[in-house]
C-alpha cells in the first residue's frame, strides 16, 4: 500500500477521532485536552466527534461548552442510551477524514500513545492496540480474555485483545458495510469486516489505567448477555460476506 506517513512520522491525511460517551462529564474536559494535544502532533487535519449516548449527567452540557473553544470538536447526541456499538456507528457515519481512530472517554487510555500506531499504517490499513497490563477488575479481565478466545475460535480473528478501545483504520473499510452491533461486539465486527477485505491488522501494546471518575458498565450481566445475543447474530450474518 502507499506510504501513509511522512519522514517525520506525521500522518498523511486527516483523522476523525470518535469518542463514545455515556455519563463521562467528569472525564471529558481532560480527555479532550489530551486528544487535541496528541492529534496536533500527528496531523494538521483532524476532528473530534463526541457521541453522547443518552447520558443523564452533564456530558452533553460539558461537550457543548468545549465546542465553543475549538471548532474541530463536534457533538452527536442520542436522546436515549442506545449502546456502545450504536455510539461508535454514529461517530463513524459522521467522520469526514480518511482515517478513523476511536477510544473511550474514561481516561483509561493515553491518547498520546496514538503516535505509536501511526508508523505501522504504512504496512496495514488497520492498527489496533492491546492492553499490555489491563487495569480493570478481575472479572472484566477474565471476560475479556474469554471473549477474545471465542472470537478467535468462531471467526479466526487473532487479535490479542478484541475489545481494546484503541483502534485506527482506513475509513474506506466501512464503505458499503452495514455494521449491526449495538453493543460491545462492534469491535469484533470491525475486525471481521477487515478480515473479509484481506486486511491483517497490526497489533501494538498500549498502556491501560484504572478509572478515576465515573462508573464502568461494560462488565455488567446485562451487557454480557446482550453481547451473547449479538454474537449469535454476527455468526449467522458476518459483515463483508
Amino acid at each position: 500500500m502507499a506510504n501513509s506517513t511522512t519522514a517525520s512520522g506525521k500522518l498523511l491525511g486527516g483523522i476523525s477521532l470518535v469518542l463514545p460517551c455515556h455519563n463521562e462529564a467528569e472525564n471529558l474536559p481532560a480527555v479532550i485536552k489530551e486528544s487535541l494535544q496528541a492529534l496536533e502532533k500527528i496531523t494538521g487535519d483532524f476532528e473530534v466527534i463526541i457521541v453522547d449516548d443518552g447520558s443523564v449527567d452533564l456530558t452533553r452540557e460539558t461537550a457543548t461548552q468545549l465546542m465553543k473553544y475549538d471548532p474541530r470538536i463536534k457533538l452527536k447526541i442520542h436522546p436515549a442510551n442506545l449502546g456502545y456499538g450504536f455510539a461508535l456507528r454514529t461517530g463513524f457515519q459522521a467522520a469526514a477524514k480518511p482515517w478513523i481512530f476511536f477510544t473511550d472517554a474514561d481516561r483509561q487510555f493515553k491518547v498520546s500513545e496514538l503516535a505509536e500506531l501511526i508508523p505501522p499504517l504504512s504496512q496495514s490499513r488497520m492498527v489496533i492496540g492491546y492492553r499490555e497490563n489491563r487495569q480493570d477488575p478481575l472479572h472484566r479481565v477474565a471476560y475479556g480474555k474469554l471473549f477474545s478466545l471465542v472470537i478467535r475460535v468462531m471467526f479466526g480473528i487473532k487479535a490479542k485483545d478484541v475489545n481494546c478501545a484503541f483502534k485506527i483504520f482506513d475509513r474506506k473499510i466501512l464503505e458499503g458495510a452495514n455494521l449491526l452491533s449495538p453493543g460491545a461486539l462492534i469491535n469484533a465486527e470491525l475486525l471481521i469486516l477487515a478480515k473479509a477485505q484481506g486486511i491483517d491488522p497490526i497489533q501494538v501494546p498500549v498502556s491501560h489505567f484504572p478509572r478515576q471518575a465515573g462508573r464502568q458498565s461494560g462488565g455488567s450481566l446485562r451487557v454480557i448477555l446482550r453481547a451473547g445475543q449479538e454474537l449469535l447474530k454476527l455468526y449467522r450474518h458476518p459483515p463483508g460476506n
